[in-house]
């Protein structure tokens, strides 16, 4: 018996009076529950939410190159391709592919060793190979489809046949946003092309919860903005009075109708709109940055300037709390031909960029907590196409990931000996969504969304976690 034990006779409390002064107390902590559970609820779709487990990465930004890059002339490095140049692939090619190809292609690419791990880089990402002690490959990567736009889909969607909700939606759905005054998924200068609004979309998901657009492909990064964010017609006081006219009045055919998701939808949409307009220019005005950092994004320069632009309004948007941001390189990698002069713009374009990003945030301590992704809808084939291009594969090519509780200086997987096909630790798209979300909290098979009778979610039936990635 505790020797501080105090009979409760003694203490002048019958026990009677303990139960009734105990339940008091556990009434109140129902009541703090319930009135947490409401103060979420009026905050909407975007509220914070908690995963499964404890997460290792609190946001994500995806860098989308569209068109496809050449596994094997940027990150998987295959002296056999320069050995048996012209020759014959000695192995079957898949049944499938977009046309037909000729021998070997050695790539016209110089690689070295980078870092302290020393992992073979292409010498047209020399910044990018700078970093590679932070960046773990994939290099086994393979999808189910070699068409651009079911490919784009496959990757942004995890289905390469349906309209899905995309990663950014799910990842949204999951989390909520830490800020809510943004949306907590982004995308700048997408494209729209190869499967359009459907890569960002939320499908049949609620509204809040899809992407939204800052400017599209063809708009210089420095004109993207998100459209009518500022009213310079009428003031914030009255749009508030609308906002709240009109809220009533959507309120009031809810108590006749009961829940309509479109109308909520509606009702979330004009509130957050009208939250952004405080937020979103502050957010896009770069003037306060310091000549060292436009330097280091490239943001003074020819080719760099627009990518560079893209991926630092990616870190202040992934400073102020949004949850999911994607920039695109749009549509540059598809080399069928002139290879080396196609692929050494495209990389001179976002290399610098994409290694001050890493840099930038590791020096304000947010890649710790922020996970990178890098991809294109699929890779290429290390046969010629014509005389010096290369044609679609989804077979095995690299993507790569860092930040976020990735292991980073490491290739995880491997393709065969030319880079055709994914042999080692192969990691379907699928998969690198699962291990997605389970670097965000997330165990893949529980984060569900009931629609049409069916428990959907972002790995269809399929997806495991390649725990090889994971510091």
């Amino acid at each position: 018996m505790n020797r501080h034990w105090i009979p409760l006779e003694n203490r002048g409390l019958s026990r009677r009076e303990m139960l009734r002064t105990s339940g008091i107390g556990f009434g109140g902590l129902a009541l703090a529950g319930l009135l947490a559970d409401e103060a979420r609820a009026e905050k909407g779709p975007l509220a914070e939410k908690t995963p499964h487990h404890k997460a290792r990465a609190k946001r994500v930004i995806f860098m989308f190159m569209h068109g496809g890059p050449s596994q094997v002339d940027t990150f998987d490095y295959k002296p056999a391709l320069k050995r048996d140049d012209g020759k014959p692939l000695p192995f079957a090619k898949p049944r499938i592919v977009s046309s037909k190809t000729g021998g070997l292609l050695a790539s016209p690419f110089k690689f070295r060793q980078r870092g302290a791990s020393g992992i073979h880089v292409s010498d047209i990402f020399p910044h990018v190979g700078d970093c590679i002690d932070d960046i773990c490959l994939i290099n086994s990567t393979w999808g189910s489809n070699s068409r651009h736009g079911s490919a784009l889909l496959e990757l942004h969607t995890g289905s390469d046949t349906f309209v899905r909700p995309s990663m950014g939606s799910w990842i949204t759905y999951g989390l909520g946003t830490e800020n809510q005054d943004l949306p907590g998924f982004l995308t700048i200068c997408p494209t729209l092309g190869h499967g359009g609004v459907n890569a960002w979309s939320s499908a049949f998901m609620p509204a809040a919860y899809q992407g939204t657009p800052i400017g599209y492909a063809s708009v210089p990064a420095e004109k993207a903005k998100i459209p009518f964010i500022a009213n310079r017609d009428t003031s914030r006081g009255i749009q508030r009075m609308e906002l709240d006219l009109l809220k009533q009045i959507n309120q009031e055919r809810l108590s006749q109708t009961g829940p309509d998701a479109a109308l909520e939808g509606r009702i979330n949409s004009f509130e957050l709109a009208f939250r952004m307009q405080s937020q979103v220019p502050a957010i896009q005005d770069i003037s306060g940055e310091t000549a060292e950092t436009i330097k280091l994004y490239g943001i003074d320069r020819e080719p760099t300037k627009n990518f560079g632009r893209q991926c630092l309004m990616a870190r202040r948007f992934a400073e102020q709390g949004v949850r999911f941001i994607q920039v695109t390189h749009s549509y540059k990698w598809d080399q069928h031909s002139n290879l080396k002069k196609g692929h050494t713009k495209n990389a001179l374009e976002v290399d610098r960029p994409i290694a001050a990003l890493i840099k930038d945030l590791k020096r304000r301590g947010l890649l710790e907590d922020t996970l990178l992704l890098w991809a294109g809808e699929f890779g290429r084939t290390p046969t010629a196409q014509g005389r010096d291009g290369r044609d679609h594969s989804p077979q095995g090519y690299t993507t790569w990931l860092a930040g976020g509780g990735v292991k980073g200086g490491i290739r995880y997987g491997a393709t065969d000996e030319y880079g055709y096909y994914a042999v080692q630790d192969k990691c379907h798209l699928h998969d690198l969504h699962a291990t997605i979300l389970h670097l965000l909290g997330f165990e893949h098979t529980r984060l569900t969304y009931r629609y049409a009778g069916r428990d959907f979610r972002l790995t269809d039936v399929a997806g495991e976690v390649a725990h090889g990635v994971i510091a």
